[in-house]
């Protein structure tokens, strides 16, 4: 029993049940199932639940959300469609943080040495709401993996469901509006969201590239080492 417990077997198991998840959302594609297959005549309020529910699964399965939240603007529209993704995303991201908690931080937090990642880890661990929010405003990092990240930190649980909450608003809003109006690609509607879409990954970019230059920038003005000279040495000259 005990070895079931220990911290690299529950990892272990974590790899193996990502893994089997990955696989099986290469074959089954619920993303497509979503979209496309979803049942008729059910009532609004239980079809966003189930939406809701099917989408955080998805996203723990490492199913791209921006499909999701096409595939919810589609089905529901644009108010319907925005609250089953958000409420989908918040879940996804509990279950991926609940995981990653549970299972892999013991093994994982001997591991952050490098410099990103022990940087990560203090931003996380100290800074939890504020770090996990600008992840989310400005998705430079794909969302599974900040979720994996944050729950090996020492973030807490309120501040990183509080943060996701917030911060995939602006985000998944253009993308279910881009979806619930795809039939007419030429509205405003639809072109006011893929702007807005376009616009946010540049940014993205660009916080991305000024944030590892900005952690490159230590390293590189850091002074080589001086070593103390040797006792007993020769001396130098006549």
């Amino acid at each position: 029993m005990s070895l079931l417990l220990a911290p690299w077997t529950r990892l272990s198991l974590l790899v193996v049940l990502l893994v089997a998840a990955g696989v099986c959302v290469l074959v089954y594609e619920p993303q497509r199932m979503l979209s496309q297959g979803w049942p008729t005549g059910l009532p609004v309020g239980v079809a966003v639940l189930l939406f809701g529910g099917a989408y955080g699964l998805c996203t723990a399965a490492f199913v791209p959300r921006p499909l999701l939240n096409l595939a919810a603007g589609a089905v529901f529209g644009a108010q319907a469609g925005l609250v089953a993704a958000v409420g989908g995303t918040v879940l996804g991201a509990g279950i991926s943080f609940g995981l990653g908690r549970v299972m892999g931080q013991e093994a994982l937090r001997p591991l952050l040495r490098g410099r990103w990642l022990k940087a990560a880890d203090a931003q996380l661990s100290g800074h939890g709401f504020r770090s996990v929010l600008a992840v989310r405003i400005f998705p430079g990092v794909p969302f599974a993996a900040a979720n994996y990240l944050a729950a090996v930190s020492r973030c807490g649980w309120l501040p990183f469901l509080l943060a996701t909450a917030l911060g995939t608003v602006p985000n998944t809003t253009a993308y279910v509006i881009a979806g619930a109006s795809a039939s007419s690609p030429g509205s405003p509607a639809f072109l006011v969201s893929f702007g807005f879409i376009t616009v946010s990954g540049a940014v993205a970019a660009a916080v991305a590239w000024r944030g590892r230059h900005r952690l490159a920038g230590p390293a590189a003005h850091e002074p080589s080492p001086v070593h103390p000279p040797v006792v007993g040495a020769a001396p130098h000259g006549p």
